[in-house]
């Protein structure tokens, strides 16, 4: 289904099969599809769905015992929140990162490896439009699955620049046009092993961004694209949002928040045949051999403590004798 006729579903009146989001008067909220004679039950009272077919959308309906409603389609964020899911999916927070840092364009031509449930690819595929392609790479048939009906759910139908790839992504790049794709976006536990493949498919200047859960995950991957030489000098970071309560004068930080949730990693690909320039810091030592990489201070980028000072330190420290 085209971009198009997926925005005039979601506008006008409330229609049979439109995926509405109830929400009470203490913000808890309910989801459900709009079907013809059907009723709606809660512990306090019902409405027939008949009576919210034909509203517009921001209608509020009460229930036989009174509780009221506001009734919304649901936003992406909503949706990708409380869809079925298989794998665990990337946050609306890091989605926004994702299109947004990768520069992710309409018309563009994206590889997406581990769909999961499907969260990102329904951001990518906003961002890339009708016009644009993404393929979509997932090593589980069943999760594969799970991505499709979620994104089909959302767009309504087939999105035309979508194709599902069900293998492993150094298994499928070989079978996709070579060095044609703008943008690739890794989203599984060993993107390190992936980066021939990354710049196998990748067009000069192309960006490669990896979502990672750990900083030793973060950390390996970083330390690859650097010592393979054909990357620009990857970029790392994670977000954190926080809500607020403001109520009166009450206005303060809530007391719970999305914390952590991924860490991102940015780099682009060089022109072919061209080495990344020597990086202008010493990296620590051992920084590019995970096998021979000491625990230390110093391989952990920490300042060295002199033993002069330490002895100082511990002199100021004894009792007056």
């Amino acid at each position: 289904m085209s971009e198009a006729t997926g925005a005039a579903q979601r506008r006008g009146p409330l229609r049979p099969g439109d995926r509405v989001q109830l929400a009470d008067t203490k913000g808890r909220l309910n989801t459900i599809v709009l079907e013809e004679g059907k009723t709606f039950h809660s512990h306090r009272g019902s409405f027939r769905h008949d009576d919210l077919i034909g509203q517009s959308e921001g209608a509020v309906i009460a229930t036989t015992e009174g509780r009221e409603y506001v009734a919304m389609r649901p936003l992406l964020a909503d949706f990708v929140l409380s869809m079925p899911r298989g794998a665990a999916v990337v946050y609306p927070k890091d989605a926004g990162q994702i299109v947004q840092m990768a520069d992710i364009f309409p018309g563009a031509r994206v590889i997406e490896a581990g769909a999961g449930s499907g969260a990102l690819t329904m951001s990518l595929l906003r961002a890339v439009g009708d016009q644009g392609r993404l393929a979509s790479v997932e090593r589980r048939a069943d999760f594969a699955a799970i991505a499709e009906a979620n994104v089909n759910s959302w767009f309504g139908g087939v999105h035309p620049a979508w194709r599902v790839h069900v293998g492993e992504l150094s298994g499928i790049v070989p079978q996709l046009e070579p060095h044609s794709y703008d943008r690739m976006v890794l989203d599984m536990l060993d993107p390190w092993e992936n980066v021939e493949a990354a710049f196998q498919a990748l067009a000069p200047g192309g960006v490669l961004v990896a979502y990672v859960a750990t900083t030793t995950q973060m950390s390996r991957l970083v330390e690859t694209l650097r010592a393979d030489g054909r990357f620009t000098e990857p970029t790392a970071w994670e977000s954190v949002v926080r809500g607020w309560h403001i109520e009166g004068l009450a206005v303060r930080p809530e007391h719970r928040m999305i914390g952590h949730t991924g860490f991102l990693v940015r780099t682009r690909r060089l022109a072919e045949g061209v080495a990344a320039p020597r990086r202008a810091r010493r990296p620590a030592p051992g920084a590019y051999d995970a096998q021979a990489l000491e625990w230390t201070p110093a391989a952990l980028g920490e300042r060295q403590v002199s033993d002069r000072k330490i002895r100082r330190l511990r002199r100021s420290l004894e009792p007056d004798s």
